[in-house]
């Protein structure tokens, strides 16, 4: 419902707005697309809820720079309004979309790096034995051997 609803406004947007405002919102729609088709992936409605994200800013930029200011159709105003009813209902979409992705199993992470990799998520299971040799280099003599003269 949400990519059928988009896909019209945006279709109507078009009528004013063209380049730019198009290709951003239809690829973010034929990424919805993708995540309708691909049900159980994560990474195609995490795609898909990212440029939602992005189209917001994206639209408020274009609008705000390419709207008539004068000499505009009723066609124009209708296209307009149908671009600047797309950017309002957005927000709400993001929620839907994001409650989707949070049914699928995506959880939202924000790591900034600087602390480290978490543990208490790592997928990551170490192979190797839990005893590290403090200098794996040391010869013999450094393992409690003793040299053996000839």
């Amino acid at each position: 419902m949400i990519l059928l609803v988009h896909w019209l406004l945006t279709t109507w947007g078009c009528l004013l707005f063209l380049g730019p405002y198009a290709w951003a919102n239809f690829t973010v729609l034929a990424l919805g697309v993708w995540a309708v088709a691909q049900r159980d992936s994560i990474d195609a409605i995490s795609m898909f809820l990212g440029g939602f994200v992005a189209t917001i800013f994206l639209d408020i930029i274009h609008i705000g720079i390419f709207y008539p200011r004068k000499d505009l159709t009723d066609t124009g105003h209708f296209g307009a309004g149908m671009a600047i009813l797309s950017l309002l209902l957005k927000p709400l979409s993001c929620c839907l979309v994001y409650h989707m992705y949070r049914e699928r199993g995506g959880e939202f992470q924000l790591h900034a790096g600087f602390r480290g990799p978490s543990e208490e998520h790592s997928a990551y299971e170490t192979i190797d034995s839990p005893e590290v040799p403090s200098d794996p280099f040391a010869g013999p003599e450094g393992k409690g051997h003793t040299p053996q003269g000839y």
